[in-house]
This record gives structure tokens, C-alpha cells and sequence, in this order.
């Protein structure tokens, strides 16, 4: 008797299983559904649109068709030619930062030649004023020899 109990139990399981399983998977289904009848609405209304065009509304068609693209065209133009003008206006001002660049390199290059021709004439400028000093000096001595001789 527990056996059989415990089967019925077994079996009730599995209902209550199979039923929540398939509440639960009703709600994607009806969406599935309701997507698929309106795809098909859709399509039928599509299908069902007199497309039958006379010539004239043809004609009216192609020119509105012509001149939206001429005014595209005569935008993408404009756009290009404004485009091209920063391009070039970019270009002259890269060419004249490199310009200014260099004269700013080649004058450094001057200030450091001249730095350095400063520091050499300095450096001359102290022997030859430690020589003068020196001759100086030789100068008296010889005049002191030659007052003491006299």
C-alpha cells in the first residue's frame, strides 16, 4: 500500500510538473502567435495596395525624384568645396607652424653659436687682460731697473 501510494504520488508529481510547464510556456506561445497572424496581416496589406500608377503620376515621380537628387548633388558640392577650403586652410597654417618652428630651431641654434662665441671671447678677454696685467707689471719693473741705475 505505501508503494502504491508512493506511485500515485509519483504520477501526481508529473501531472502537476507537466501543467506548470506548459502555463508556462502558453504566454510564448500566444506571442508567438499573435506575431505570426499580425506578419500576416501585414503582408496581406501590403499585397492588397493597388500599385497601378498612371504615367503622369510617373513623370511627377521622376522629376521630384530628379530634383531631390540635383539638390543633394548641389549640397554634397557645397559640403565638398567646404570641406576642400579647411583642408587647405588647415594645410597653410600647419605649413606655416613648421616654418616658424624652424626659425624658432635656427635661432636657438644662433643663440647657443653665440653663447658660445661669447663665452670664448670672455674667456680671451681674461687672458689677455691677465697678459696686459702681467706687461704691466714687466713695465714697472723695468722702469724700477732703470730709475735704479740712473
Amino acid at each position: 500500500m505505501a508503494k502504491s501510494r508512493q506511485e500515485g504520488m509519483c504520477k501526481y508529481t508529473r501531472r502537476i510538473r507537466f501543467w506548470k510547464n506548459s502555463i508556462m510556456r502558453r504566454p510564448v506561445f500566444l506571442g508567438l502567435l499573435l506575431v505570426l497572424f499580425l506578419g500576416v496581416a501585414v503582408y496581406i496589406r501590403l499585397w492588397a495596395i493597388d500599385l497601378t500608377i498612371s504615367e503622369a503620376e510617373t513623370e511627377i515621380i521622376r522629376r521630384q525624384f530628379d530634383l531631390a537628387n540635383k539638390e543633394a548633388m548641389e549640397e554634397s558640392a557645397e559640403w565638398r568645396l567646404k570641406y576642400d577650403e579647411e583642408v587647405e586652410r588647415g594645410t597653410q597654417r600647419l605649413r606655416e607652424l613648421i616654418q616658424a618652428k624652424q626659425a624658432l630651431e635656427k635661432k636657438t641654434l644662433e643663440a647657443a653659436s653665440l653663447n658660445k662665441s661669447l663665452t670664448i671671447l670672455q674667456k680671451e678677454n681674461i687672458n689677455l687682460l691677465e697678459r696686459v696685467e702681467s706687461m704691466t707689471q714687466e713695465l714697472e719693473n723695468e722702469k724700477l731697473k732703470c730709475s735704479t741705475r740712473e
